[in-house]
């Protein structure tokens, strides 16, 4: 072989084993297109967003090959995801967004969905969700209006153009069905939790009735020790079991995490502010899981949620199962 075509041949072994993975695109109900994947942007409750972390995360992200960004107002971001996509082409980028808990009167949800149009400096997004069924004020007092009075804001906004898809986040079963028993637009996504502690069958199960397709957040749970409280079941990171299936398909146990919740049906919202994470995160599509392998991994549903949010409880449209001494 000559010099030159030696030369032509390594650069094409470096092209190759450097382009950008891309999550499939999975159908909504109502004819537009997800990627099965998103980049989270919620920094949790204890952190507020630094300068330019998340624009930095979000081009890592695109350049990395996502194509779905999830935020919303609360979490204070929205801004710096605007930044982040600066420069990509509009069309490429799915957009999800959140209306929080102060919003809920119908009138509300267009002008709350305008403002984070404008921090986002965007002129639509994707997919707008009605972040939790449970209303309240800025004073933390509780707004009781009836989420259907809400969801039929969202269509509003959907009908302006505001946000080409609508669906939910938070609501439980009983709560979507009552949204289709009133005759009212069928929400084309549900956002919930959803990890190796907490996998939801039964729901999944009447989303995929129902063609709803369902996003999980903090799809890592308590995997990592750092994040996990003491009460929280096993598996961590370090788990022998979880630990022989990632050298099995030579991955990571955080990719063999978000591959399973893919073969669930679910669409993973992995957060993180480091570069190479970002990246393994979505090197999760070139491989499938065997049935023993998910065996072993459905036997860590323990039903726990990390946040079961048990300040609203007393709240009327509280969406999860209520402690047994409640």
């Amino acid at each position: 072989m000559s010099p030159y075509h030696l030369l032509f041949t390594l650069l094409q072994v470096i092209f190759f084993t450097h382009t950008t993975a891309e999550a499939p695109r999975w159908k909504l109900n109502d004819g537009y297109e997800i990627p099965a994947l998103a980049l989270g942007t919620w920094l949790g409750n204890s952190s507020m967003p630094v300068a330019d972390e998340v624009t930095k995360a979000v081009r890592w992200a695109v350049d990395a090959g996502y194509r779905h960004i999830d935020t919303a107002w609360i979490y204070h971001v929205e801004d710096q995801v605007g930044r982040g996509l600066k420069g990509y082409k509009r069309e490429d980028i799915f957009v999800t967004t959140k209306l929080w808990n102060d919003k809920h009167a119908r009138d509300a949800v267009v002008p709350a969905l305008k403002q984070s149009l404008t921090d986002l400096q965007l002129d639509y997004v994707d997919l707008y969700l009605i972040h939790w069924p449970v209303g309240q004020f800025a004073n933390q007092t509780y707004d009781t209006t009836d989420y259907l009075e809400t969801w039929r804001g969202m269509i509003e906004a959907k009908a302006l153009g505001l946000t080409r898809s609508i669906g939910l986040s938070n609501f439980n079963q009983q709560m979507i069905d009552r949204i289709l028993e009133a005759g009212l637009e069928k929400p084309a996504a549900l956002q919930v939790e959803l990890n190796l502690n907490l996998q939801q069958p039964a729901l999944l199960d009447y989303c995929k009735r129902n063609s709803i397709v369902v996003m999980g957040y903090t799809p890592f749970g308590s995997l990592f020790y750092n994040k996990a409280k003491s009460e929280a079941p096993p598996p961590r990171v370090d788990d022998p079991a979880l630990v022989d299936i990632a050298k099995k398909y030579n991955k990571t146990v955080p990719q063999i995490a978000l591959r399973y919740l893919v073969e669930l049906g679910v669409i993973p919202l992995p957060k993180s502010l480091t570069k190479s994470r970002i990246e393994q995160n979505i090197d999760i599509f070139d491989f499938t899981l065997s049935e023993s392998d998910k065996d072993i991994l459905k036997g860590f549903d323990k039903n726990y949620r990390t946040i079961p949010q048990y300040k609203w409880l007393d709240h009327p449209y509280y969406p999860f199962e209520r402690p047994a001494n409640h």
